[in-house]
């Protein structure tokens, strides 16, 4: 639990400086070379600890792994957030901790009961109405939603995978690998938004960049993985209740957003509805 609550510290300020570094960055930029630096750093690490290398079919899991935290969350929160205030994004993001336990359900082959199933519909429920509140009604759901419910999507797929395979192949070899895999597509991204656009920043929001690839891209999910391969996941998922809260409290310290009724209320609506889809499954026979 101590490990995923490390962890969801250093993920909590992702949202808020992504929105910082948005202002003067292109989000391809962003999204594609904060993968490139936390590559860089993985072959480091890899190399000096002269560590084994994935076998047969872990390599397409690191792919599946990739995919879903290195490429797909990353890329869509980044374009998301040039738009939508951090506080928004991380009400909507708040349905993830529901979302990893659905997957961890799928990939587990598991047979929770349907509490678990109505308690994770009515969150994503909450969650777009949240979505809807704020874009002006039902049927005006804006872009930037459905790039943040992909977001979800995606690194629920990641997180899930990527909490099986570190037990195999251990907690920050398996972020390592992930990267490794994916930093050829992700350097041509960055080769093609530098080409786009010059990127030009404060210095406050290349320190933001910097954050995003050594903190939340690389050493934050060292400890995330670790309270997942340690486990049981499903209980140490739900430490990730905590982080809108703590991203919210962010983006009013650091971006200086004000948070309103509708944020606050739906907030609180998706968190309790995540938490009781995680502690449904935790009662689950297995």
């Amino acid at each position: 639990m101590w490990w995923g609550l490390l962890a969801v510290a250093a993920f909590s300020l992702t949202v808020p400086f992504t929105r910082v570094a948005v202002g003067g960055l292109s989000p391809l930029f962003i999204g594609s070379a904060r993968a490139v630096v936390a590559a860089a750093l993985a072959i480091l690490a890899l190399s000096i600890t002269r560590q084994r290398l994935p076998q047969g079919a872990q390599w397409a899991r690191l792919a599946v792994v990739g995919a879903g935290t290195v490429v797909g969350f990353p890329l869509l929160t980044s374009f998301a957030l040039t738009t939508a205030p951090a506080t928004h994004g991380a009400v909507v993001i708040a349905v993830l901790p529901a979302a990893t336990a659905v997957m961890a359900v799928v990939r587990g082959h598991e047979h929770p009961p349907l509490a678990f199933w109505v308690a994770a519909g009515v969150g994503a429920v909450a969650a777009m109405a949240f979505a809807w509140a704020q874009s002006g009604g039902p049927g005006q759901l804006h872009r930037v939603d459905l790039l943040l419910f992909g977001a979800v999507v995606a690194a629920a797929v990641g997180y899930a995978e990527g909490g099986l395979l570190a037990r195999e192949l251990g907690a920050w070899q398996t972020v390592s690998w992930a990267l490794v895999v994916c930093a050829p597509w992700m350097a041509v991204l960055t080769g093609l938004s530098a080409i786009q656009r010059t990127p030009e920043g404060t210095a406050v929001e290349w320190a933001a960049f910097a954050y995003l690839g050594v903190v939340s891209m690389f050493l934050g999910f060292f400890a995330w993985y670790r309270g997942l391969a340690i486990g049981p996941m499903a209980r140490v998922s739900q430490v990730q209740l905590v982080q809108p809260v703590m991203s919210i409290g962010w983006a009013v310290l650091i971006v200086g957003e004000q948070i309103t009724w509708t944020t606050a209320l739906g907030g609180v609506v998706v968190i309790l509805c995540a938490g009781s889809a995680v502690r449904a499954r935790l009662g689950s026979p297995r």
